[in-house]
């Protein structure tokens, strides 16, 4: 048996409605600027006929599940939502194609992408990686998995509010790359696996949030997720 010098990290996991069963994770994955008027309100317009969707990566070690309390992070001033839907991977696939990616689908998850934006447009001004802005402890949070197995859900209400205020309402719908293309594209560049998330980008919206905030999130048809924000440490 091996011996580690200390103990390693437990396994990520989150809960799966309906079964005693935990959905363990294995790598989280974010799609960059995949609604056209967030691409807008960054600055950053896509014009998806001569783009490819980018993304970034998030430890398993960042996520939360929902209902949680977590400190405002340190080395930040500007900490700011992201409302998003979330895919559960649960098969392999190498290079798929489009209209086979819905094998590969596990099911769905409402998610939050929580950002150090201060540190984040640093970076990306000069050029940087995004990950003191973007892989930040505790920021990536996320409901209950839902199984919807082999299903694509290409439209359907996403919902934000901060203390009850809506913040950010869209449809997934309004996605600049769809599941099916994001799925295909992604397995271009990975060997995805089960227990791979990946979080679909975010609508027009985001902004900041304080120390006793209350965030609460929905995608419609899939699930509820909500956040509080404590003092920092």
């Amino acid at each position: 048996m091996t011996q580690y010098l200390f103990s390693p990290p437990a396994v990520q996991s989150l809960p799966i409605r309906g079964t005693t069963q935990q959905f363990p994770i294995n790598r989280i994955f974010c799609v960059g600027r995949n609604y056209h008027a967030h691409a807008v309100e960054m600055g950053k317009p896509v014009d998806k006929s001569v783009e490819r969707p980018f993304y970034f990566t998030k430890s398993p070690q960042t996520l939360v599940q929902s209902g949680a309390t977590v400190p405002y992070p340190p080395e930040s001033q500007n900490y700011h939502f992201e409302m998003e839907m979330v895919v559960a991977i649960g098969k392999a696939g190498f290079r798929v194609k489009a209209e086979q990616a819905h094998a590969l689908i596990y099911g769905y998850a409402a998610g939050l992408d929580m950002t150090r934006r201060d540190l984040q447009l640093v970076a990306r001004d000069k050029g940087r990686p995004w990950d003191l802005g973007k892989d930040i402890e505790q920021g990536s949070v996320c409901s209950e998995v839902v199984p919807m197995e082999g299903q694509i859900i290409d439209s359907g209400a996403i919902t934000l509010e901060v203390r009850g205020n809506t913040r950010q309402t869209s449809d997934v719908g309004k996605l600049i790359w769809s599941v099916r293309e994001i799925i295909a594209d992604l397995s271009l560049f990975y060997h995805l696996q089960p227990g791979d998330l990946i979080y679909t980008g975010t609508p027009e919206g985001v902004g900041p949030v304080v120390t006793g905030d209350k965030i609460t999130g929905r995608v419609a048809g899939v699930a509820d997720v909500a956040l509080t924000i404590g003092a920092a440490e």
